[in-house]
């Protein structure tokens, strides 16, 4: 090993590791020896719910597949190797906005960087003065800069929001994460302000290591903040990619307040590698007459674990929340949903699709839990699946559980192969089997890409989705990172 990558993992703290005690052992003998370095490298209001978090993740651990919903991943196997963490934020010597030109063609937005967990400001903006929030294509009071950095700041704005959905009693990973996340985003658009451009956040994972082959790799915790007060507008992309061929397991927590009349829209696609694992928390509270529109994409990935929380906590609130799958060879994907329908007047509807080959697995496990007094609710939940191969495994689990008496609320799943009679009719008429399956897989999953409200990003996806099916990574024009 050579000196600059000695002092590299030097800097770089590995995860001690405690056999046959369990998996989690080792990430409480981690708190309990970094957790001066964690605070040190973070902030205050960040801190003060770190102890309690610890608190939690002691007493809950990482969820067993006996919990309902854990039961389709084993997430102690998937935290258990050793990934070193950047806990003293060594600098990785990169500009994304030199390396990375991965624009959807048409779809003019405000481009964000985030670097493992660390919102890039770019290379000498604080000596020159300036503050990547106050750039002039943002309206006035938004607010789109690092998490630590405005929790220095401006402590009482995060503290008001920062946790408050992410509830750690709850979820040992959400815990996890909290206890030892230390950057992330944040996000705020102040009352009445509309952001008219898409704002567009490349979350980029890459190894502070100069041998990006060691062995371990590294473990990222992220968080994001997302508050829209009323009546205020955003639309967002997070794009997930890996810069670099080696392990990585990335933990994330995204918190968004919708206000009242308040639209968000939230896109997250991922397009990593077979190597990464991740593990996404998304929690979003909905007030009155509010709009969500939340679309998660998996198109290239190793292991990944979606769940979304999402309460409509205030009269005439809508969501509409979409997934689109895309999985072969060893693959894993797993979504888990649960609406809460507190109020009365609130719609709720879910499509999600899964196209699966190879010996891919995919999991779905969607709730819709309506309370006592939440009457006139409306809900459709919808997940359709297509194993290509007789290797292929899917499973499914809707559900509704409902305690007021004059709703309309539905739900149903299907799981299937391609149709026989479909595919011999095509070659009947000179299509080759190949390019058969591809049509046929095309348009089976272009039911969740049209719902993209953003046109020139459902134009580019039919161009990814229909790669991807082609076997191809679907890898974005001028992009140097992924290649």
């Amino acid at each position: 090993m050579d000196k600059d990558n000695k002092q590299q993992r030097k800097d770089t703290t590995p995860l001690p590791h405690r056999e046959g005690q369990g998996e989690s052992l080792q990430y409480i003998d981690l708190y309990q020896q970094a957790v001066g370095i964690i605070k040190a490298y973070s902030a205050e209001p960040m801190n003060a719910v770190r102890d309690e978090a610890f608190a939690d993740f002691q007493r809950l651990g990482f969820p067993s597949k006996k919990e309902e919903r854990y039961k389709y991943t084993d997430m102690a196997a998937l935290f258990e190797p050793d990934y070193g963490l950047n806990l003293k934020r060594l600098e990785i010597p990169a500009d994304p906005y030199q390396a990375f030109r991965c624009d959807v063609p048409n779809l003019s937005t405000s481009l964000y960087f985030v670097v493992n967990d660390s919102f890039y400001r770019g290379e000498g903006s604080e000596e020159r003065g300036e503050s990547i929030h106050k750039r002039p294509n943002l309206p006035e009071g938004v607010v789109i800069d690092s998490l630590s950095k405005v929790a220095q700041e401006q402590p009482d704005l995060i503290a008001n929001y920062y946790g408050k959905l992410a509830k750690t009693n709850a979820d040992g990973i959400t815990a996890l994460n909290t206890m030892l996340a230390q950057d992330g985003l944040f996000v705020y658009v102040p009352r009445g302000v509309k952001v008219d451009r898409c704002v567009q956040v490349i979350n980029i994972l890459k190894s502070p290591f100069s041998d990006k082959q060691t062995e371990g790799g590294l473990m990222v915790n992220r968080r994001v903040l997302i508050v829209l007060e009323e009546e205020a507008e955003a639309k967002f992309l997070f794009c997930d990619h890996a810069a670099d061929d080696c392990h990585f397991l990335t933990t994330q927590v995204i918190e968004a307040f919708v206000g009242d009349n308040a639209k968000l829209d939230l896109y997250c696609m991922e397009e990593t590698h077979a190597k990464n694992v991740r593990v996404s928390n998304v929690y979003i509270d909905q007030q009155r007459n509010s709009r969500v529109n939340h679309n998660v994409i998996t198109l290239h990935n190793g292991v990944t674990r979606n769940k979304l929380d999402l309460e409509l906590n205030g009269e005439g609130a809508e969501c509409s929340c979409n997934g689109c799958v895309i999985a072969d060879k060893r693959q894993h994907v797993d979504n888990n949903t649960l609406i809460t329908h507190r109020v009365p007047h609130c719609t709720s509807e879910q499509l999600y699709k899964y196209v699966l080959d190879g010996e891919a697995v995919g999991a779905f496990a969607g709730k819709v839990f309506v309370a006592h007094d939440a009457q006139k609710t409306a809900s459709q939940m919808t997940n359709q699946n297509l194993c290509a191969t007789k290797t292929a495994r899917m499973y499914t689990q809707p559900m509704l559980e409902i305690y007021a008496d004059d709703v309309k609320c539905a739900h149903g799943s299907t799981v299937g192969q391609l149709n026989d009679a479909a595919l011999f009719y095509m070659q009947q008429r000179g299509i080759s089997v190949k390019e058969a399956k591809l049509l046929l897989e095309f348009a089976f999953i272009n039911e969740v890409v049209d719902k993209m409200e953003l046109i020139p990003l459902r134009d580019r996806l039919h161009y990814l989705v229909e790669q991807r099916f082609r076997g191809q990574l679907s890898k974005c024009e001028g992009c140097r990172l992924c290649r």
